[in-house]
């Protein structure tokens, strides 16, 4: 651990260089954040986790789920 501070204070100049040239944000993150909590809500529990993380690809993975067309 000690080292991993000293590597980080070595190379401070160059974390806030790059964190100030570049205006990182984290919009995208609290977005898909915001779509996760609104699939939460709108479940109203799980009975598993796992069903929660296919319910979290469903709403964040903009997928197209078409009806298959059957000939009449």
């Amino acid at each position: 651990m000690q080292d991993f501070v000293k590597m980080i204070k070595a190379h401070m100049f160059g974390i806030r260089t790059f964190f100030n040239d570049w205006a990182v944000n984290n919009g995208i993150l609290e977005g898909l954040n915001s779509k996760i909590q609104l699939a939460k809500k709108r479940a109203r529990g799980f009975c598993n986790v796992q069903n929660f993380i296919n319910v979290i690809y469903f709403t964040c993975g903009k997928l197209q789920l078409d009806y298959p067309q059957y000939p009449l």
